[in-house]
């Protein structure tokens, strides 16, 4: 018997449904329009462009513009790149436009589908982000797309890592630009660290639309991006500390899998102690319950977490003596990501490389709150349904399921659960083989490197050859996937399965095309093209008759999103396809997640050696499962997010202010208020008011003034006077400051004091904010325990959080004073004198190094004076590059000498 909602539904119609429906009116305008935007020529289609962004700028609303806009990018699509989008696929680009996500099965085209919003809002002259999981889709992307963006008359760019700045800041002034989700993180805090507005890349935040939205939003959103800096070396702690952790017993520690926690017991600590007294660490009489131990206690549980929570060739891989991270999410490597808080160095000195020294946060910013800086947000993903809450909770977005353009052919078998993973592993190789024998490609989804060789070792066992895909052969990636639809092609994947490339029936035409004009450049590619796509479309119908692809997975994920995502790989645009999901009680999930009590009803099941039990019951019992761990992630991030969201509050009043700084010619207000209020606090603390003269500390103040203001004024005979109150003393104090700040201008000159003025500002403000960075870490490190007190450590956290932001503010103010009171222009024999001084210290400092035999190497190193360079005056340094040479003639680089920030 059918439920109440089960029958609404059918009557009604789903939410889902109904948005789908409302825009089948737009499609049907744009199509209509099709034969009208078929007759314009090449230029018309970019005169229309012209025509439309106009209009645009002219205060007309873009959902007014769209059908247009959508016909003229699907006409110009059409002679770029030869393919007229789908109906499906201009509905997805609807959905994009209106701030969704639109989830599309993989093969539907939303390389194309995101070139339709995209135009339509870059109309407006403000740019359009989209946003890509690798630099190689990034670059392939851009070069695919610009076709149709060229034809319409506006301009592509791309932008990637180690990036010339110039080119950079061209990619960014284009209409519409390629990025990773990282590289336009670290570009948002770069720019936020830069001395003058001419040095930032990008413009305002307009539209990003999100490719494989899921994992970048949601997988990725769980750590912070970070910018740091180098902190103190300490390799030798790590070192000595590693040696202990191989000989801490079970009973020393507790793990708790679910959580990814491992702690020290009571008996561990005691036998730490004892050890760490021994090695020399821990100072006789102290223990590890002190507060002088914090810190030692820090980095003995981050080695604990270092061996017992990461796996080598799991978690990370062991590359040219260096420890390179493996994306848990997509398997892909890492190059350059490191982990935070000396877990790196621990991992590192477990396994005997060479510990490079912690960093200190410079700038971070979590991906959740750089893609909410943006006005509108769009994104698409084979897979969004499951997370549809966390999307709407923190992003604001909702999601839309788009109905594929051919029907689904796809079987998906039920999960097939073994009792152990060696059973399971034999049951795996048996049926690769049975699809193997009958041609049909097959992908095998695995969870770790380690687990993808393993059955590739098996699988040569049997003689069965095969392509392996994980983060060692992450560059061939692109290649591997598109081999993987051919007739009896065998591909092991780990999670990654090679997002962004179509796995495509017969082969990959345009890889095959590229791969021979490579070989042969004089070929006809006309000829070559004809003859692969007659070759491919005879293989594509043998491997239909052979099942299509068959995707096997060897375990279920954490997320029911990744099994779908892998799923999803079969069964594109129509084709048929199959799908199973191989068990067994040993595999991680399980294990964690009640596989005694199946264990039994197993036990009792009488089940044989090899055998495997089937049965969509054990199917729903594994996605509650999932579902509960989906949850619990959520509640993690979220809760991540409410913390990162105090710290963002105060990351915009600075970057704003920053910007401010910046923008202005005159600061000259601004460190005038700075002082007057750095005065204000001097005379209310010293002379506090309804307090009597014999109450004052005037000696105090005049004290504080010559170290704050760096004035010798004469306070106390001031003080002695008759009828003198703190007004007064305030009043004398800020006139004397004005007319000492107005002296020191003109002697520097009006315009290089405010050049002065400006980069002390934001120097301080840099330094000032790093301060407050690590102070808000350690506060987060230790406010949860706040909760054993009854009080909540996130409430805790926001009112002390902001405590600290008023301090900072305050010491700003204060330190700006002191400075500018401190700084007065050099003479020119100090400065000829500075500059020989500094000459003769790289010159002895490269003749060391370099030894005597290399007189050439010295006057390289040691660099020319740029004419007229004033130390004190940055007018006179020109305008290097953050890498050109230093213009004071150090050899050292801009950005290591008086480029610096400070």
């Amino acid at each position: 018997m059918l439920g109440f909602g089960t029958i609404a539904k059918k009557v009604f119609g789903t939410a889902n449904d109904r948005k789908v429906k409302a825009a089948r009116p737009l499609v049907d305008k744009i199509n209509a329009l099709e034969p009208e935007f078929e007759a314009l020529s090449d230029e018309g289609i970019k005169q229309k462009t012209e025509e439309l962004a106009k209009r645009a700028m002219g205060g007309e609303s873009l959902d007014d513009l769209l059908p247009e806009a959508f016909a003229n990018c699907r006409e110009a699509a059409k002679r770029a790149l030869g393919l007229r989008a789908f109906d499906t696929q201009l509905k997805g680009g609807i959905f994009l436009h209106q701030g969704n996500i639109a989830e599309m099965k993989t093969g539907e085209g939303k390389t194309l589908v995101a070139t339709f919003p995209a135009y339509l809002n870059a109309l407006t002259g403000k740019g359009v982000h989209i946003v890509t999981v690798n630099d190689y889709l990034a670059r392939r992307d851009a070069e695919w797309m610009s076709k149709v963006y060229g034809a319409l008359g506006l301009t592509t760019g791309v932008v990637y890592p180690q990036q010339p700045e110039g080119e950079k800041k061209a990619a960014y002034a284009c209409d519409v630009t390629y990025a990773t989700n990282n590289e336009l993180g670290f570009d948002y805090l770069r720019d936020n660290m830069k001395s003058e507005l001419s040095q930032m890349f990008q413009r305002e935040h307009n539209f990003a639309i999100v490719d494989e939205v899921d994992s970048i939003l949601i997988d990725e959103a769980r750590t912070p991006l970070i910018i740091s800096g180098p902190a103190q070396d300490r390799s030798d702690m790590y070192a000595t500390i590693d040696k202990v952790i191989p000989d801490v017993a079970d009973e020393h520690f507790t793990l708790d899998e679910k959580t990814r926690q491992v702690s020290f017991s009571d008996e561990g600590n005691d036998f730490l102690e004892e050890r760490l007294t021994a090695a020399g660490l821990l100072p006789e009489g102290q223990t590890l319950y002190d507060p002088e131990s914090a810190t030692l206690v820090h980095h003995v549980n981050q080695a604990l977490r270092a061996h017992k929570l990461f796996t080598k060739d799991k978690d990370y891989i062991v590359r040219d003596d260096e420890v390179v991270l493996i994306d848990e999410f997509t398997g892909r490597m890492m190059a350059g990501r490191r982990l935070s808080d000396g877990l790196h160095q621990a991992i590192e000195a477990k396994e005997g490389c060479t510990i490079k020294p912690e960093n200190v946060t410079l700038a971070s910013v979590t991906f959740q709150n750089y893609f909410r800086l943006y006005d509108k947000l769009g994104g698409m993903t084979g897979t969004a349904a499951t997370e549809a809450e966390e999307f709407r909770e923190i992003y604001n977005l909702g999601v839309v399921e788009v109905p594929t353009n051919r029907p689904i052919a796809r079987i998906d078998e039920d999960d097939q659960v073994y009792r152990t993973a060696r059973e399971k592993f034999e049951g795996i190789v048996a049926e690769i083989k049975a699809a193997h024998d009958k041609g049909q490609p097959i992908l095998v989804g695995t969870t770790s490197i380690e687990k993808s060789e393993a059955l590739a070792e098996m699988l040569k066992a049997e003689g069965i050859t095969y392509n392996i895909l994980n983060a060692r052969q992450h560059e061939k990636e692109a290649q591997i996937v598109a081999d993987a639809g051919k007739l009896n092609a065998v591909t092991i994947a780990t999670n990654m399965a090679g997002r962004g490339t179509d796995i495509q029936l017969g082969g990959n035409v345009e890889m095959r095309v590229m791969q021979a004009m490579e070989e042969n450049p004089d070929a006809d590619i006309e000829a070559v093209r004809a003859k692969i796509e007659a070759e491919v479309a005879d293989e594509k119908e043998k491997v239909k008759a052979a099942g299509g692809l068959y995707v096997l997975a060897t375990e279920r994920h954490e997320s029911r999103r990744i099994d779908n995502q892998l799923r999803g790989r079969s069964g594109r645009q129509g084709d048929p396809g199959r799908s199973a999901f191989f068990l067994s009680l040993e595999d991680d999930l399980m294990r964690i997640f009640g596989s005694d009590r199946l264990d039994k009803v197993l036990s009792g099941l009488g089940m044989k050696e090899g055998e495997a039990i089937v049965h969509p019951w054990v199917n729903k019992s594994l996605e509650r499962a999932q579902a509960k761990v989906e949850g619990r992630n959520f509640d993690i991030r979220k809760q991540l997010l409410k913390f990162d969201d105090v710290m963002n509050e105060q990351r915009k009043v600075i970057f704003s202010q920053r910007r401010d700084i910046m923008m202005a010619k005159d600061l000259s207000e601004v460190t005038k208020d700075m002082r007057d209020q750095v005065i204000d606090d001097l005379v209310h603390d010293y002379m506090p008011p309804k307090t009597y003269a014999d109450q004052w500390d005037t000696e105090g103040l005049a004290e504080s003034v010559k170290e704050h203001i760096g004035l010798d004024l004469p306070v106390v005979a001031w003080a002695a006077e008759e009828g003198v109150d703190d007004d007064d003393i305030r009043e004398r104090l800020e006139e004397a400051a004005d007319k000492y700040m107005a002296e020191k201008a003109e002697a520097f000159g009006d315009e290089t004091m405010r050049n002065v003025e400006k980069q002390l500002l934001l120097q301080t403000i840099d330094a000032k904010w790093r301060e407050h960075l690590l102070t808000l870490e350690h506060l987060r490190s230790v406010v949860g325990f706040r909760g054993y007190a009854q009080r909540d450590p996130l409430n805790e956290y926001k009112t002390e959080g902001f405590q600290l932001f008023e301090t900072m503010l305050e010491s700003l103010r204060s330190d700006v004073t002191k400075k500018l009171a401190q700084i007065r222009p050099m003479s020119k024999e100090e400065q000829e004198q500075m500059i020989a001084q500094i000459r003769q210290q790289q010159a002895a400092a490269a003749a060391a190094a370099a030894g005597a035999a290399a007189p050439a190497a010295v006057a390289e190193a040691t660099g020319t004076v740029r004419e007229g360079f004033d130390e004190n005056d940055p007018n006179t340094w020109g305008n290097p590059g953050r890498n050109d040479s230093c213009p004071c003639g150090s050899g050292k680089k801009f950005k290591h000498c008086h480029g610096r920030l400070a």
